[in-house]
């Protein structure tokens, strides 16, 4: 049985070690670092380009970590937004998560100490939010979190215009990276719809054009070479 345990990563924030694995949920470079570059930054802010309603999918909610950051983002944009008396956007948030953590472990990870005062609330919206239902965090956000695997949940296709792919690294759960998998996710994306990941694995670069996907090249974070963007033109 996997033991799970706490590591710091290098901006100071916390990851969780799986012991079955030999691998970290997050970069040890920091955890909050690249999920805001990764994730956030190459993905969500992208994907407001385009779209005022966004439908996110996430592989992975793990520690809630992108959930929690695009939360705060989505909070932080529409305030500034309804400032501006400009359109707000509207947010839902569907993850699978086949092995969701204890909340004493979830409790103990420090990203309500790190990032500013207005995501401490949102930590814990999202950590009490039930399994297998949509809840309101704010208004115009909604999550769904799934205790299920990828190739498990049944969801009707172009429900999504952006996709997090954060699963563990393709060495670590291949059976999660199959080919198979990523055609459902290019089902799953409207036309123009993004897929992000910190994977730039060759392998999956090329399963993700066999599927219908066009690949770009984008710099990676915290001094990784690249990251994966990917859409469904």
């Amino acid at each position: 049985m996997a033991q799970i345990s706490l590591q710091v990563t290098d901006d100071g924030s916390h990851t969780l070690f799986n012991s079955e694995l030999n691998e970290t949920y997050h970069s040890h470079r920091g955890a909050i670092a690249e999920s805001r570059y990764v994730f956030i930054a190459a993905g969500f802010d992208a994907a407001i380009e385009t779209f005022s309603e966004v439908s996110i999918f996430e592989v992975g909610f793990g520690t809630g970590l992108n959930a929690l950051l695009t939360l705060g983002h989505f909070q932080q944009l529409n305030q500034q937004r309804q400032a501006d008396n400009k359109p707000l956007l509207t947010v839902r948030y569907v993850s699978v998560e086949p092995y969701p953590l204890a909340q004493d472990l979830l409790h103990h990870l420090n990203y309500k100490q790190l990032l500013a005062p207005s995501y401490a609330p949102l930590f814990d919206m999202l950590h009490a939010a039930p399994w297998e239902q949509a809840s309101e965090l704010l208004p115009g956000f909604w999550l769904t979190k799934c205790h299920t695997r990828l190739e498990q949940i049944a969801l009707s296709p172009q429900q999504f215009n952006l996709i997090y792919f954060d699963a563990f690294a393709p060495n670590k759960q291949p059976d999660v990276w199959r080919q198979e998998n990523l055609a459902k996710c290019y089902q799953l994306l409207q036309a123009q719809g993004l897929l992000v990941s910190y994977c730039a694995n060759g392998q999956f670069k090329r399963d993700l054009k066999a599927v219908g996907f066009t690949v770009k090249a984008y710099p990676g974070a915290l001094g990784k070479r690249e990251m994966t963007r990917a859409w469904r033109c």
